[in-house]
């Protein structure tokens, strides 16, 4: 695995042609069960095709279960610098409902190590929305690790998975799931609660003070070029020793014995390659930039489009309009961006945005021809 990850990479980045890597995030699964040496051995790689910016951000996301203190001082050796502990819940029900092998005590000690030995740079996952969860249940463990958390918190809502346990007990009726009203308002009483000890809400899910942002993070936002490396991972990045001008979308073999054969026969083990349009990378960098509280600069866009402004595509929209005369979203001399009520309600506002984009874009090819 560790040979496969690394030559991955190697091929990637040589691909892609990108001289220097901001950041590196090891996600998805649990990577603190991976030896030290895997991440030690994929940052060399990493540092040997591109330059490795030497204020990078490394996070990987750690398992309370799997991260005793000699392994979290193990990977900071290797490279970590930043940590994202998946505590999703301090209460011993929920996690047992969510699968989760680890206690909420057993959570806390991993924090405590944590920041000890990633002062300012540790982060919390936390979900909201459970079976049998209230808006005083959920506000009660929010304080409680409020207390103790580091300076970044993620927040995210459930979403039930197809063939797990919990799916099949909510779609039998045996676990209710709060109602939809009631998630709004965990939310709501959450982003509350945060602001006032000081967090700002860099992101739709991301929460940080004293500047702790996630600078991996706020690189998908901002539409950057990204690699995915390793099973069922995402990409998008242009692969430019191909001669290649457009951006790829890119998704890795899903299951691990396959995607190594890959990687062992080719190099890597890409599974589907979609190229993107540049109306569809425009679209991605709406929808993602507008998750965050700085939104869309018109430097920004012009980036990725142009010909066509900011002003341009939104400035004459009537819908676009009403949706500013709502106090849910600013178009000014800054950029686009929602206010602090829109945040909430990004999904239905992208609906009249992403339908005014294809509009404008549809006229300019039109009126080209």
């Amino acid at each position: 695995m560790r040979s496969c990850l690394t030559r991955e990479a190697q091929t990637l980045i040589r691909l892609s042609q990108v001289q220097r890597i901001s950041s590196v995030f090891f996600g998805g699964g649990t990577p603190s069960l991976a030896s030290p040496l895997t991440i030690a051995a994929v940052l060399e790689t990493v540092s040997r095709c591109a330059h490795l910016a030497a204020d990078a951000e490394i996070t990987l996301e750690a398992n309370p279960t799997s991260a005793g203190a000699s392994r979290l001082a193990g990977f900071r050796a290797s490279g970590v610098n930043r940590l994202s502990i998946g505590i999703q819940s301090l209460d011993d029900v929920e996690l047992r409902l969510l699968g989760r092998n680890h206690t909420a005590d057993e959570a806390l000690g991993t924090l405590e190590e944590a920041k000890k030995l990633f002062p300012g740079h540790t982060s919390v996952d936390l979900i909201f929305g459970l079976p049998g969860q209230s808006v005083s249940s959920w506000a009660r463990g929010l304080e409680e690790l409020l207390q103790l958390c580091d300076d970044h918190v993620s927040l995210y809502q459930l979403t039930l998975e197809r063939g797990t346990s919990l799916f099949k007990q909510v779609q039998r009726g045996s676990l209710p799931v709060p109602k939809q009203e009631v998630v709004a308002e965990m939310y709501e009483s959450a982003r509350e609660m945060l602001r006032d000890v000081g967090f700002r809400q860099y992101e739709v899910s991301n929460f940080a003070r004293n500047g702790a942002l996630s600078t991996h993070n706020l690189s998908y936002w901002q539409g950057s070029q990204y690699i995915g490396i390793g099973p069922g991972a995402h990409g998008r990045f242009v692969p430019r020793a191909h001669g290649e001008s457009l951006r790829e979308a890119r998704i890795q073999t899903l299951e691990p014995d396959s995607w190594m054969k890959e990687v062992l026969a080719f190099g890597h083990g890409t599974r589907k390659r979609t190229v993107l349009s540049q109306l569809e990378v425009l679209e991605e960098v709406l929808v993602l930039g507008l998750r965050t509280d700085t939104g869309i600069t018109h430097q920004h866009w012009q980036q990725f489009a142009t010909s066509l402004s900011l002003w341009d595509m939104f400035g004459s929209s009537e819908e676009v309009k009403e949706l500013e005369d709502q106090g849910l979203l600013l178009l000014d001399d800054r950029g686009l961006r929602c206010s602090w009520k829109g945040l909430v309600v990004l999904d239905s506002l992208l609906l009249t945005l992403l339908n005014q984009l294809q509009q404008s874009w549809a006229d300019r090819t039109a009126h080209r021809n």
